[in-house]
């Protein structure tokens, strides 16, 4: 009998566990939308990322990079690529679509407003970051964002997150999860250049772009090219990425398998 087990990343079952911690009327008084002043970052630039699912093959490259450039604890994820099998509504064919999803660094973060030490701020070039020499671990940040994009890093006790590999934009090298993008799905850069590649991209492709949740006045900075619109909503998925541990319990890799 092989000796590994596989145990699903439960990701979404950590941010709700954490969440659930924190109750409702203490988020519905903590100031929501009352945006802090910016700090720290270029205001110069504002850094977005264009994720074109039309090149996304569901490597899951981007998680384990990132994973690994971020020292995650085990189980717990910055960026996930979810998967989905999608129906055509005209010929009844089934697709398989990658969503890749993580912090979406909106221009109105409701994770900032909401925390009482202000340990989650937003940098001025509208990158979101979380000062964990701040940060109390008391997950108001983790119920207060509505894309499931953070939660409590298990080793140090506060809130964890996508920053956009912010410590390696500030030395001009691309994200993690970018660099290692084998399809060339993932793009960033500042959409205050017009010269830069995801500016152009976005002027040619400006009436296909989509965000998720936009009901929700975020005003995510994480756009998709070629994303289905039943999918702006964005529903329930679990990380379609298994971790393999040995009988010790000891993680001696990762499997990747579709839903």
């Amino acid at each position: 009998m092989d000796f590994s087990r596989r145990t699903l990343l439960g990701q979404i079952a950590r941010l709700t566990a954490g969440a659930a911690l924190v109750p409702l009327s203490s988020l519905a008084n903590a100031g929501m939308n009352q945006q802090p002043p910016r700090r720290e970052g270029d205001s110069s630039k504002r850094y977005a990322m264009l994720i074109d699912l039309r090149q996304c093959i569901g490597c899951q490259a981007c998680t384990v990079s990132c994973h690994i450039e971020n020292q995650a604890p085990l189980g717990s994820f910055r960026t996930i690529v979810s998967q989905y099998e999608v129906q055509n509504e005209s010929t009844g064919d089934i697709a398989t679509m990658m969503l890749p999803r993580l912090c979406n660094h909106c221009d109105v973060p409701p994770c900032v407003p909401v925390c009482p030490v202000q340990a989650t701020f937003q940098r001025e070039d509208g990158i979101v970051v979380v000062d964990s020499d701040v940060c109390v671990g008391c997950a108001y940040c983790v119920q207060a964002c509505p894309y499931d994009a953070r939660f409590i890093n298990e080793d140090t006790q506060t809130a964890d997150k996508c920053t956009f590999c912010a410590h390696r934009l500030d030395v001009s090298l691309l994200p993690a999860c970018v660099e290692s993008c084998v399809g060339g799905a993932r793009i960033i850069g500042d959409i205050r250049d017009p010269e830069s590649q995801i500016s152009k991209i976005m002027a040619e492709h400006y009436g296909e772009l989509m965000v998720l949740k936009p009901e929700q006045g975020t005003a995510p900075h994480v756009f998709y090219l070629g994303m289905d619109e039943r999918f702006v909503t964005r529903p329930l998925a679990d990380p379609a990425i298994w971790d393999v541990r040995d009988n010790q319990g000891e993680e001696v890799g990762y499997e990747f398998a579709g839903h």
